[in-house]
């Protein structure tokens, strides 16, 4: 069965294409639950702003990464803007050093 540690794992290596680093590092995914004996994930994701124009794209490679682990049958990515994405309490700590924060 799918553990929540496999999906973030998956999700390692989609990076935000303006910032140059992992959607994971930037804390840009809040939340991953698993249905059904792992057969069916949702994932609640946000992106660095409402108007992220490569926000479709994220999503698209989050459906993707999630969908092709074994034994997930369904896959949801919910794309989530409250609370709002802050680097400074969400991005983890490799990720403020890099982004100036720190």
């Amino acid at each position: 069965m799918v553990t929540e540690d496999d999906i973030r794992e998956a999700l390692k290596p989609i990076e935000d294409p303006e910032l140059h680093m992992a959607i994971t590092e930037l804390g840009l995914i809040y939340g991953v639950r698993i249905a059904e004996e792992g057969k069916k994930v949702e994932v609640d994701m946000t992106l660095t702003s409402i108007a992220c124009p490569i926000g479709p794209q994220l999503r698209a490679a989050v459906h993707g990464a999630v969908a092709k682990l074994p034994g997930v049958e369904e896959t949801r990515v919910n794309l989530v803007f409250s609370p709002p994405w802050d680097p400074r309490t969400m991005a983890s700590e490799d990720a403020q050093l890099q982004l100036g924060l720190m």
